[in-house]
């Protein structure tokens, strides 16, 4: 069953086109990656279904709701929560004070064992200025923000930007967990490889638009997923 619906969605800067007629589905209990090259409009897509961006076209339905062209603040009541490329937490402000700015009325406490539990480390730095974070704890508090809010749809863009192969390896174990929970997730990822590992299923844009989709065991043997990827030139 659908939770997230986007049909012909299109997002543009001005006279420059950035996303044309994208169409996506998420499942209930789902995690869908957004794959390609840089500039390919993944992370314009996100930002429009989470009410960061103004859509020009196209349509958004949450739960069969119409989304479209609502502000950020209330697609966050209604159950969407964004964790931004760069992580974008208070690097001045502690990992607490970062988590209660976080906290919507009648979701979860900043303190909640759940948060805990999926990132231990977040209550040994609880008085730590987040900014001295390391880049894999700070993705790690990024995530527990938009946990505070307790979405059904969680959009993570580039989880794993900067990260080494070990707290990789703890956001992405996090991600799944979350799903096992009942979260859908929406994941951009520039890496094919990291994201055919994780998702249920995949986009691949090119150019601002979708060229290729599929479930992730299957694009994982075909061929022309790597060549749409890189473009058949560069492929060959």
């Amino acid at each position: 069953m659908n939770l997230l619906s986007v049909k012909g969605l299109s997002v543009r800067y001005g006279p420059i086109i950035a996303v044309r007629h994208l169409d996506l589905d998420v499942d209930v209990g789902e995690i869908v990656c957004l794959v390609g090259p840089n500039g390919a409009g993944k992370s314009s897509s996100t930002l429009a279904i989470a009410g960061a961006l103004l859509p020009s076209a196209g349509t958004i339905h949450l739960d069969g709701k119409d989304i479209a062209r609502q502000p950020a603040e209330r697609l966050a009541m209604a159950g969407v929560s964004l964790v931004p490329e760069g992580r974008r937490i208070f690097g001045r402000m502690t990992v607490q004070d970062n988590l209660i700015a976080a906290c919507l009325p009648g979701r979860r406490p900043f303190d909640d064992p759940e948060i805990f539990s999926l990132f231990p480390i977040l209550r040994e730095r609880m008085g730590q200025f987040a900014g001295l974070l390391s880049g894999g704890e700070q993705q790690q508090l990024a995530i527990a923000r938009a946990m505070l809010r307790k979405p059904r749809l969680m959009i993570v863009d580039e989880p794993s930007l900067g990260l080494s192969p070990r707290f990789v390896d703890i956001v992405f174990g996090a991600l799944r967990q979350l799903r096992n929970q009942g979260v859908s997730l929406l994941v951009v990822e520039q890496s094919a490889r990291r994201a055919l590992g994780l998702a249920d299923r995949i986009y691949l844009m090119r150019s601002g638009e979708v060229v290729m989709t599929g479930r992730s065991g299957s694009l994982a043997q075909d061929p022309e997923f790597e060549a749409a990827y890189f473009g058949k030139e560069a492929a060959r």
